[in-house]
């Protein structure tokens, strides 16, 4: 990091928005069952002025804290696939690594506009199915080998364009396996776990993660996770889905601009 770098990311404006930043991605990590990379990435970007690599990294370094207690929280009302997450896991670790190798390849723009219109289809079907909270997820070889599928496709788009995780797999889990809304998020939260673990480590050896704000972000994170879960298992679902779909339109937007971006230049 430069010198400049170095001064914006350590005064107390900095510290705060460290804290306000984590306290925000934790809350929407444990009521959506999302890492938050979606709200601490732009954050750091447009508050603190980071680079877009830099705060990808710190991002998933702090997710790992996150993740970690809202897995415990959805846990501890049973809303834990616990193998299918880690089928998930295997499956991502396996994609991210095709989705790196495919990055110069493929053009960024026609990524974005193309996951703007999965996510479009994904808002308009949270308001067709509702989820049962009594729905259970039964382990199978067919839908085993639809989650190591699920799991490749969301390490590739998080290899390619920085956005996967919750976004991907708890609407998925939802309309295509038919769990519940709950053990969706709880085992998004659990696939997340060592998939961050494993891009942290990466992420440190080319020096692409700030220690600082990282443990600032994901301890502040932490301190709301289980509150945002809590909230999840007193909504109810058709009103989980309002709000998730909205905050899927924040994301849609966010790629839409980036692709509207890339194309001007």
């Amino acid at each position: 990091m430069n010198a400049k770098h170095q001064a914006i990311t350590r005064g107390p404006r900095a510290y705060l928005s460290f804290i306000a930043i984590g306290l925000t991605a934790g809350l929407l990590s444990g009521l959506f069952g999302v890492g938050g990379g979606t709200v601490i990435v732009p954050l750091l970007v447009v508050l603190l002025s980071f680079g877009q690599r830099i705060s990808a990294g710190t991002s998933l370094a702090a997710i790992v804290p996150t993740a970690s207690v809202g897995v415990i929280s959805y846990a501890m009302s049973g809303s834990v696939a616990w193998i299918p997450a880690l089928i998930l896991a295997a499956g991502a670790v396996v994609g991210a690594q095709i989705g790196s190798r495919l990055l110069p390849r493929v053009s960024q723009t026609a990524l974005r506009w193309g996951f703007v219109a999965f996510l479009l289809v994904v808002i308009v079907s949270l308001f067709l199915v509702i989820p049962s909270r009594a729905a259970e997820f039964e382990l199978g070889w067919l839908n085993g080998l639809a989650l190591i599928a699920v799991g490749v496709f969301t390490g590739v788009i998080a290899g390619l364009i920085g956005v996967g995780g919750g976004v991907i797999i708890v609407p998925v889990l939802m309309l295509g396996f038919g769990t519940s809304d709950l053990v969706a998020k709880g085992t998004s939260l659990l696939m997340m776990i060592p998939t961050a673990v494993s891009g942290t480590i990466g992420n440190l050896r080319h020096r692409n993660v700030d220690l600082i704000a990282a443990a600032l972000i994901g301890v502040s994170a932490c301190t709301t996770t289980a509150l945002g879960a809590w909230l999840a298992t007193l909504m109810d679902p058709l009103l989980g889905n309002v709000l998730f779909a909205a905050y899927l339109v924040v994301i849609a937007v966010q790629m839409t601009l980036k692709a509207l971006r890339s194309r001007e230049r």
